[in-house]
């Protein structure tokens, strides 16, 4: 039985099967005061992606990611600003200056990877006993395979059709942070 005080909960699956929108149901469900994180969106203009946003869950926004960023961090046609990351989304996962109860990862990926202060930020996390809900990708090396073997790992692959499936059984686990 996987302990609701200090899960490792993550959610994976193909692209576009839902990770960030099964992730904002269950904190939407979730007293605010026990949460610290992020989430990510893509950034459109007339239906064409042009990069991707980070939301802290204090309101704080900022770009992560555009077709217009350039320096040496890039996945596909995304430059990736990592120096803002760590600047303004890498503090709220530090368990030493939150009191939260649940930290919300979206998403443990190539792009926030390139970070070597959110690899080590993340790493410590999911070595204490603190509970996390974390969108990862499906594929990759480093701390992708990490999070997703972590002994404490419980692993959803999500799927359009199983999204309201594992979203229950999520918030079911995290019953005792509900609002």
């Amino acid at each position: 039985m996987i302990s609701s005080k200090s899960a490792k909960i993550l959610l994976t699956g193909l692209p576009g099967c839902g990770k960030t929108t099964a992730i904002m149901e269950i904190i939407s469900q979730l007293n605010p005061d026990n949460l610290a994180g992020f989430y990510t969106q893509e950034i459109r203009q007339n239906g064409i992606r042009l990069g991707f946003r980070w939301i802290r869950l204090d309101g704080l926004e900022g770009i992560l990611a555009h077709v217009d960023f350039k320096g040496p961090f890039k996945v596909s046609k995304y430059g990736v600003d990592v120096r803002g990351f760590e600047k303004a989304v890498v503090p709220v996962l530090d368990i030493k200056q939150s009191q939260a109860e649940l930290f919300v990862i979206d998403e443990i990926g190539k792009m926030e990877c390139f970070s070597k202060k959110f690899v080590e930020t993340v790493r410590y996390l999911f070595a204490s006993d603190k509970l996390i809900l974390a969108s990862v990708a499906k594929k990759g090396p480093g701390l992708i395979s990490e999070v997703k073997n972590n002994p404490e790992a419980r692993v959803f692959n999500l799927t359009p059709e199983s999204r309201n499936q594992i979203i229950s059984e999520i918030l079911q686990i995290l019953s005792h942070l509900k609002k």
